[in-house]
């Protein structure tokens, strides 16, 4: 019954982490696929069409996955106000990469023969990883406190509470912090 407060700490991190590890895929996949077609002059070889993928179109959807990515690890790593920190960070690159996926898209006039199905898509799949990305972001901000920290276990072996245990358990916690439980005092 005691492991169900933690599994409950330790359910807003994982929120969070799923969010961004999504959204850096999301993101990641808009920068391969084609945000830029048109039909261009190509001399003897007529007319040609030309596309450009998201990574040449928004150059900055690469950075943004990757910032996704290594603060998935940083939101792991770290507690408190640095967590606090690292999901405005966050939540501010997730808003920046919907801002990119919505601006300068154009959703009429396309002529015949455009990959117009795959530009879309691409610009949507980048607004939906800025999203996930933000509320990942979000997700760490507010669950901060409660969320579950890397090592936090072995940070302070002194500041342990002493409240009425088992006496065999103080024995086996005694052995663990390197004392002998049968010595006499």
């Amino acid at each position: 019954m005691s492991d169900a407060p933690a599994k409950k700490a330790k359910r807003p991190l994982w929120i969070a982490v799923v969010g961004l590890l999504l959204g850096a895929v999301a993101l990641w996949g808009s920068s391969r696929l084609v945000w830029f077609a048109e039909f261009r002059d190509g001399g003897v070889r007529g007319t040609v069409l030309y596309t450009e993928t998201g990574s040449q179109r928004a150059v900055a959807l690469i950075p943004l996955a990757l910032l996704a990515l290594a603060g998935t690890a940083g939101l792991i790593a770290t507690g408190g106000w640095p967590r606090r920190v690292l999901g405005v960070v966050l939540a501010v690159s997730g808003l920046a990469a919907v801002w990119i996926g919505v601006a300068g898209g154009s959703f009429s006039g396309f002529a015949d023969g455009l990959p117009v199905a795959q530009m879309l898509g691409a610009r949507g799949l980048a607004i939906l990883g800025g999203i996930l990305v933000t509320a990942g972001g979000l997700a760490a901000i507010k669950g901060a406190g409660r969320m579950p920290r890397l090592g936090a276990k072995y940070s302070a072996p002194g500041a342990k509470k002493k409240a009425a245990k088992d006496p065999e358990t103080e024995l086996w916690e005694a052995l663990s912090d390197g004392e002998d439980p049968t010595a006499t005092r």
